[in-house]
């Protein structure tokens, strides 16, 4: 299975997956790509593969992405390799990506993809979310709002939402989603 979240920057999908993963069996985070400078806590490979942007343009050219986007000057994607690999194996992915990519895994992989997207209480809240981050600047911040509004109206396109006003709740409502979708792909 392909577990995709995707919700505006500062919703909460980051901290829902890692929950996610630590309360599920069989769950593995797909590590996307980009070129954006890494943050103070991340890790190559463990939180993205951190890619110069002449190495993302190569991978463009030579088709090795299912998606990719290029966000606040930066390029966001998922590498081929890293969804062909899971499926060989009969792993189950979540992926922690824009609602761009996340319609575009769902379009290509219809019958293995449940996409969810994750949203903010409202957009006060977010905006205190990404500001309390303390990682972006006032001019970052404000293209993360209004791209916020664009990436609410798409949520439509999503399988189900689910509404971070309480983390704890969020994290249980995602959680027995993908226990029922296991269950109807088990039964099935």
């Amino acid at each position: 299975m392909l577990i995709v979240l995707s919700a505006p920057s500062g919703a909460g999908k980051t901290t829902i997956a890692k929950a996610i993963m630590q309360q599920m069996e069989n769950l593995y985070f797909s590590v996307s790509a980009t070129t954006r400078p890494k943050r103070k806590n991340e890790e190559e490979g463990t939180d993205y593969f951190f890619l110069t942007h002449e190495e993302f343009q190569w991978k463009i050219r030579n088709e090795e992405l299912v998606e990719f986007e290029e966000i606040f000057g930066n390029y966001y994607g998922t590498l081929k390799s890293t969804i062909d690999e899971a499926l060989e194996k009969g792993d189950s992915l979540i992926f922690d990506i824009d609602v761009k990519g996340a319609v575009s895994i769902k379009r290509l992989y219809p019958d293995d993809c449940v996409s969810i997207f994750i949203m903010p209480p409202d957009l006060d809240t977010l905006r205190e979310r990404i500001v309390g981050r303390d990682s972006d600047g006032e001019r970052e911040i404000e293209t993360r709002m209004a791209r916020a509004q664009y990436e609410i109206d798409q949520k439509s396109e999503f399988d189900h939402v689910v509404v971070n006003d309480n983390l704890e709740h969020a994290i249980d409502e995602v959680k027995k989603i993908l226990q029922d979708e296991r269950k109807k792909r088990t039964n099935s």
